[in-house]
């Protein structure tokens, strides 16, 4: 959100022109997508329903908004231009909330909802719904004008999702606060046809995020039961790493269609990532580090370690190249650590501070030897160059880790392991 713009009402976006960062037009905004949570609280909002040229609906996520100013939205200009259908645990704000009767927890009067706004968390991405506006009364097209008020959402009611009615998105309200290797603990242990309703239900990053803490044979199941267009675009919401693996589980014929729907700068990184072998460098790295040039500055550097995306590891340092910028870069000259990052001014160029001593790992190196390396030097992620001196990625202790514990250690319990903890 804008600086400044603590809360928009979504009467103020209906029809509002979408941009991206160089300011070319995308479409028009045309609904917001929220979901609807029990209890009370206030709907998480999931996105923008915006009409592009061609005159067919998208879906946009909010984070992928990074600005909602006076008459515009700002994007980050990477959008999927796939027609959008609404999903049963979805609820359109201006199709659906607007124009709702309701009725006033305080009072007990009858209302009508007249607009909603939205603003956004702070220090997350996540936005919320959290003011109703509306009109106390009957209403009526005979009766007196009732005086309007804004209250919050939870001084309402009528709009929350009942028990009974809900199905999957009761499980969903449960499991919001998870993180995703919990999340992904409890969908394990669901049945397969309920695990095919929340996951169904979950949106593409939610989604991804716990594909990438399931078991192999849990992922399988989960994508084969997506459309194929959804399934192309969850993968390409995969860390690469990741979505390469799951890949290479699937039929030969499966794996090339779903390559060949996704989006070719992400389809590219997953085949030269599965030419590799499984437990070598080159296939459990990341072909998406922190990349800069030696020009740029300890500001820009921090910068992008702040990136909420980034897993620890891969924001404990950053690596030096001369351009292109994206894996295969050009030529690698070494990497800066965070903490290195925190000792020197803003102003630093990264390339004056270097560290060029530490040799980079070629993509063939087997997992013993990524191990040993690793704990020798006490690093939590490494280079990874090809004979050319070009670095293809970063290599980090967590997908070092899912490849030497046993198959089934996601079935081992935390809070077991935690108990026995307190017991001893």
């Amino acid at each position: 959100m804008a600086a400044g713009a603590s809360r928009v009402f979504v009467s103020h976006l209906a029809g509002v022109a979408v941009f991206d960062p160089q300011g070319d037009e995308v479409g028009r905004v045309r609904d917001l997508v929220a979901m609807l949570r029990v209890g009370g609280r206030p709907p998480r909002l999931l996105g923008l329903v915006v009409e592009v040229v061609s005159r067919h609906r998208i879906f946009v996520p909010m984070t992928r908004v990074t600005g909602v100013e006076s008459g515009q939205v700002i994007t980050t200009g990477v959008v999927n231009m796939r027609r959008y259908e609404q999903r049963p645990t979805e609820t359109l704000v201006l199709g659906e909330l607007l124009d709702r009767r309701v009725r006033l927890t305080e009072t007990g009067d009858e209302a009508t909802v007249l607009d909603v706004s939205v603003t956004q968390l702070p220090a997350r991405r996540d936005w919320e719904i959290d003011k109703v506006f509306v009109r106390r009364g009957k209403g009526g097209a005979l009766r007196r004008r009732g005086e309007t008020l804004t209250v919050e959402w939870s001084a309402v009611t009528g709009f929350s999702v009942e028990e009974e009615e809900q199905g999957a998105a009761s499980l969903l309200a449960a499991f919001e606060q998870l993180r995703p290797a919990d999340l992904a603990n409890a969908l394990h242990h669901l049945s397969a046809k309920r695990r095919g309703e929340v996951a169904a239900a979950l949106d593409d990053a939610r989604l991804a995020d716990v594909l990438e803490e399931l078991p192999d044979d849990d992922q399988v199941e989960i994508l084969g039961k997506l459309e194929e267009e959804r399934a192309a675009d969850v993968l390409e919401a995969m860390n690469p790493d990741d979505a390469a693996d799951l890949l290479s589980e699937l039929p030969e014929e499966d794996k090339e269609r779903l390559l060949d729907l996704m989006r070719p700068q992400d389809a590219e990184p997953l085949r030269r990532l599965m030419s590799y072998e499984e437990s070598t460098a080159g296939g459990m790295m990341t072909t998406e580090p922190i990349v800069l040039r030696p020009d740029a500055t300890v500001a820009v550097a921090l910068a992008r370690v702040r990136d909420r995306d980034l897993s620890p590891a891969l924001a404990a340092q950053v690596y030096v190249c001369r351009p292109p910028d994206e894996t295969p870069t050009g030529k690698y000259l070494g990497v800066v650590h965070f903490q290195r990052l925190l000792r020197d001014p803003p102003y630093t160029l990264v390339g004056a501070i270097v560290d060029s001593d530490l040799r980079p790992l070629p993509p063939g190196t087997p997992l013993p030897a990524l191990t040993s390396y690793l704990a020798t030097y006490n690093m939590v992620a490494a280079p990874v160059v090809d004979e050319g001196g070009h670095l293809l990625g970063a290599v980090t202790v967590d997908d070092v880790l899912d490849h030497l514990l046993p198959d089934d250690w996601r079935d081992t319990e935390l809070h077991d392991l935690w108990g026995a903890a307190d017991a001893g």
